[in-house]
């Protein structure tokens, strides 16, 4: 039987990406076959997409990191058909064939029972950059920084990440500022909860002074650089800054200074390998946590068929909040 899926092939100038008809046959070896809901777009997959950054090593490939659906079969014991599952990383939609399709095989260790409370639609809205987001969320807090600590600067604010740490962190009682080059874009960040914008041109140039006056208790950024090196410089004395991100680039020009005079803790976020209990956990708290208004406020609907046009926008930096791929529309 054959099924929908956005296939991406090697071309003489690049790559190509089109709906294509994929038989089941074709599918990766795997205990577990899922007939997929719906999928997220994030910046990996813009970048796959695109053929940049030299992700994908084999042609044709199938990307999109994340999707949530329903077990069609299972070969393990773990998951049994009919069971709700969410899935993120593993490097799945980068090594393995991922979620723009209407189906997948994967195994069993790499999935993720959606939580009561959710639906797999609202799990996607949430999706990778939620999931990560919930995980700097929770470094953040395994390192003493709570509502009482002082303000929490978000980088990146507008985008996915941001978006949904935004909404948590004001969820959670934090005084919350959040960080974007889009003006036409803090009516919304206030709704999500921002009470301070902060113009990204403020953090966009490298830092002038080693250190600069004691502003926030902690970050999380999404965008790295001179973004990351300016907010270190800005963190008071045993703060933290949760790393999730490289939009700006991977570069990080500072120096040690922050660490050894104020104590300053650089957190990095990884939401690919993280190992099971955590993920457990962060979807958890997701599910309780969020506000689901807030959530459908930051969510966009596009059908598969879509997805190839809104990679451009996100790699351009032209997506607000969440885009939800409907692989069935």
């Amino acid at each position: 039987m054959s099924f929908k899926a956005i296939l991406v092939e090697q071309a003489e100038k690049g790559v190509t990406a089109a709906i294509r008809e994929v038989g089941e046959e074709q599918l990766p070896e795997g205990d577990v076959t899922v007939a997929i809901d719906y999928s997220t777009l994030n910046y990996k997959d813009g970048l796959i997409l695109g053929g940049l950054g030299g992700l994908v090593k084999r042609y044709p490939h199938v990307p999109g990191v994340d999707f949530a659906g329903t077990v069609e079969s299972a070969r393990s014991g773990k998951f049994k058909p009919g069971d709700k599952v969410i899935l993120n990383g593993w490097r799945v939609g980068e090594v393995q064939w991922g979620g723009y399709a209407q189906k997948a095989r994967v195994k069993p260790e790499w999935l993720v029972r959606l939580p009561d409370g959710l639906s797999t639609k609202e799990a996607m809205a949430i999706g990778t950059a939620g999931y990560t987001a919930m995980l700097a969320v929770m470094a953040l807090e395994q390192h003493g920084i709570g509502p009482d600590s002082g303000e929490i600067l978000v980088t990146g604010a507008a985008g996915g990440v941001g978006s949904v740490a935004v909404a948590l962190l004001a969820a959670l009682g934090h005084t919350v500022a959040a960080s974007t080059g889009r003006p036409e874009t803090h009516p919304y960040l206030r709704a999500l909860g921002a009470g301070t914008i902060v113009d990204r041109a403020e953090l966009a140039e490298a830092p002038k002074r080693l250190l600069a006056s004691e502003r926030f208790a902690g970050g999380i950024d999404t965008v790295g650089s001179t973004t990351l090196a300016n907010l270190l410089t800005q963190i008071k004395y045993r703060g933290s800054v949760a790393a999730c991100g490289l939009a700006a680039g991977n570069d990080l020009p500072t120096t040690v200074i922050p660490f050894i005079i104020r104590g300053v803790n650089l957190l990095g976020i990884d939401s690919v390998m993280a190992p099971l209990p955590l993920r457990v956990e962060a979807w958890r708290r997701l599910a309780t946590v969020l506000p689901k208004a807030k959530l459908a406020a930051m969510t966009e609907m596009v059908p598969l068929a879509g997805v190839v046009e809104a990679a451009t926008r996100i790699l351009t930096g032209g997506v607000r909040g969440r885009l939800v791929v409907d692989v069935n529309a």
